[in-house]
C-alpha cells in the first residue's frame, strides 16, 4: 500500500470514528420521560437521575408517587403524596426488604439480534431476554445512540449491552410494558433526590392510607 493510499485509508477511517463519535452522546444528568400504569391505569412518568442516584416520578389521578434508589441499591425509599387522601409518607426500606426485592426480580440470559428500528427517535436494536428462572424470553429494545449511568437503567437490565429504550419492566410481581418517549440532560430540580420534611417517614409495611 503506497503512501497516498494509506493516508486515504486512514482519513476514511478517522472519518468514520468523528461521525460515530458524534452520534454517541453521553448523558451523566438528565431525565427520562415514559408512560405506565399504576393499578391498571394509564400514568405518566419521569426518572431523574445521575451517577449515584434516581428518583422516578409517577403521576396518577390523584397523586404522585416517587420511588427513591441509589447506585449501590443499598437505599429504597417509596414516596405517596395524595392531596384528596390527606396522605404524604415516605416509607423507607430496610437492608432485609431490599435484598428481597431484589431475590424476586428475573435474572437474565441476553442474546443479540439482527433485528433493528427507529423507537422516539433513537436508533435501536433488539435484544432477546431469557429469565434464567421461569424460562420466559422478552423482546428489549435497546439503544447505543446514548451513554447512562447504571442508575438509569433497571438493575436486572444492567448488562443488556445498551439503553433499554422499549422493555418489559418488573414491580411487584407484575409486568410492564415500558416505552422511553425521550432522554435529555439537565440538573433535576432542588429536593428531587432527596423526602422533603412535609413526609411522615414509616416502613414499607405502613406505606398505606
Amino acid at each position: 500500500m503506497n503512501i497516498k493510499t494509506l493516508t486515504s485509508t486512514l482519513g476514511i477511517a478517522l472519518t468514520c470514528i468523528a461521525i460515530n463519535a458524534k452520534a454517541q452522546k453521553t448523558i451523566n444528568e438528565g431525565v427520562a420521560t415514559f408512560s405506565t400504569t399504576i393499578q391498571g391505569q394509564p400514568a405518566e412518568a419521569k426518572q431523574y437521575f445521575k451517577a449515584d442516584s434516581a428518583a422516578t416520578i409517577v403521576s396518577f389521578g390523584p397523586g404522585n408517587i416517587k420511588i427513591l434508589t441509589t447506585a449501590k441499591h443499598d437505599y429504597l425509599a417509596v414516596l405517596l403524596d395524595i392531596p384528596v387522601a390527606g396522605l404524604k409518607k415516605a416509607g423507607i426500606a430496610t437492608p432485609a426488604e431490599i435484598e428481597e426485592g431484589e431475590a424476586n426480580y428475573p435474572t437474565f440470559t441476553f442474546t443479540p439480534t439482527t433485528e433493528t428500528k427507529q423507537i422516539s427517535g433513537l436508533n435501536c436494536k433488539k435484544v432477546t431476554a431469557k429469565d434464567n428462572k421461569s424460562g420466559k424470553t422478552y423482546d428489549i429494545w435497546i439503544t447505543n445512540d446514548i451513554v447512562v449511568p447504571t442508575t438509569a437503567l433497571p438493575f436486572y437490565y444492567a448488562n443488556v449491552g445498551g439503553y433499554p429504550v422499549q422493555y418489559t419492566a418488573f414491580q411487584q410481581g407484575q409486568e410492564t410494558t415500558i416505552t422511553i418517549k425521550s432522554i435529555t440532560d439537565g440538573k433535576a430540580p432542588a429536593g428531587t433526590y432527596a423526602i422533603a420534611s412535609d413526609f411522615e417517614k414509616v416502613g414499607m409495611s405502613d406505606l398505606h392510607p
